[in-house]
């Protein structure tokens, strides 16, 4: 189990691509309330999320989701997602079909030293969208953004 601070999470990574071959991964993600990921795309992968505490608004082409503990969605490839986590924060499980995510966490992040999120750092756009490519994701705006369409 590794633990990385990435964005404003705490990303505990239980299952690597390393250990699928390549074909799955799974990752517990821990959010501040308010937390808000740039609008993405994954272009190989299907990301999926699973919901274990909080609500979490999801927003997955053109459909816009509440979530509460228990409950799933997923974002396929090729559509263009975002979410936003309640003012309490939340837990996730986040999958994805080619472990493509993991990888990305690992290399945008860095190894967390406690069991806790990390302090606010602001991201570097250029640094994010150029390691997204790397990993067949593509960012599309900033936080803040919908997919076109949404509400």
């Amino acid at each position: 189990m590794t633990r990385i601070w990435f964005l404003d999470e705490l990303a505990t990574i239980h299952l690597s691509g390393e250990q699928t071959g390549g074909r799955f991964s799974l990752v517990e993600t821990a959010h501040p309330g308010g937390s808000q990921p740039p609008l993405h795309v994954h272009h190989r992968d299907d990301e999926g999320f699973y919901v274990l505490e909080g609500q979490v608004t999801m927003w997955v082409g053109d459909q816009r989701l509440e979530l509460e503990a228990g409950e799933f969605v997923l974002g396929p490839h090729g559509v263009p997602h975002t979410f936003r986590v309640g003012d309490d924060g939340a837990r996730m499980l986040v999958t994805s079909s080619m472990a493509d995510f993991d990888r990305f966490v690992t290399e945008v992040g860095v190894p967390a030293t406690e069991n806790r999120l990390p302090d606010p750092v602001e991201p570097d756009p250029e640094r994010l969208a150029a390691i997204a490519a790397k990993h067949h994701i593509e960012i599309l705006g900033p936080p803040g953004a919908l997919p076109a369409g949404a509400q």
